[in-house]
């Protein structure tokens, strides 16, 4: 057993992490969208 598996930093769950991080990288980029889309609309 492996130094690293006797001495856990979080317990959290990994699949709630990669959620969370998958939400807040799809909000930065459907924002980025929205703003595009917006100025796109205004320009014409």
């Amino acid at each position: 057993m492996n130094e690293f598996e006797k001495n856990v930093q979080s317990k959290r769950n990994d699949a709630i992490d990669s959620g969370i991080g998958f939400g807040v990288s799809f909000g930065f980029f459907a924002t980025l969208f929205i703003i595009a889309t917006a100025i796109k609309y205004i320009g014409s």
